[in-house]
C-alpha cells in the first residue's frame, strides 16, 4: 500500500523532512484512527503540505511503526519526549498529540522530494490528513 499524508505547513514539516532535522512522524487520537495498524515498514508514504494547494511536494518510505496501547496524557508526553530527537516537534504540537490516547510513530527513510503533482481526492468522502491508496499514481490529476 501507499499513503497521502499531510504535513503541517505552519511547522514547516516538509522544511525540517528535507534538512533531515525531522526522521518520524506523528499521527494520534481518542480511539484507534487511520493510520493505526494500516502502515507497515517498507511502504511508501507520499507527502502534501496542508496549505491548500493539495501538491504532492515529497515521498518516504516507512523504516519502522509503532502503534501505541491506550495511553494516559502523562504516557503520551513521556513517549513524545523519548522521540522528540526524531519527531522535531514545536511545542504547540506536543500539546496536541500528548493529549491523545493512541498513538503512531513512524520513522521514516529515503526521503526525497518529487516534481510536485496534484492529486484527486474525490473518491475519499473523509477530509483526513492520512489516505491509504493502492497506487498514488491513479490519483495523480493531469494539468490543466
Amino acid at each position: 500500500m501507499e499513503h497521502v499524508v499531510y504535513l503541517e505547513a505552519k511547522e514547516k514539516e516538509l522544511e525540517k523532512l528535507v534538512s533531515k532535522e525531522k526522521r518520524m512522524i506523528i499521527r494520534g487520537a481518542a480511539g484507534r484512527k487511520l493510520p493505526y495498524g494500516r502502515v507497515f515498514p517498507g511502504e511508501v508514504l507520499w507527502f502534501i503540505e496542508n496549505k491548500g494547494d493539495g501538491l504532492v511536494r515529497g515521498k518516504a518510505v516507512v523504516k519502522q511503526v509503532f502503534n501505541s496501547g491506550k495511553l494516559t496524557a502523562a504516557e503520551a508526553l513521556h513517549l513524545i519526549e523519548e522521540n522528540q530527537a526524531t519527531l522535531n516537534l514545536s511545542l504547540d504540537q506536543v500539546k496536541r498529540w500528548s493529549g491523545k490516547r493512541y498513538l503512531v510513530l513512524i520513522e521514516l527513510e529515503n526521503f526525497a522530494l518529487v516534481e510536485p503533482f496534484a492529486i484527486d481526492r474525490s473518491s475519499f468522502g473523509n477530509m483526513d490528513d492520512w489516505l491509504v491508496v493502492h497506487d498514488v499514481q491513479i490519483l495523480r490529476r493531469l494539468p490543466g
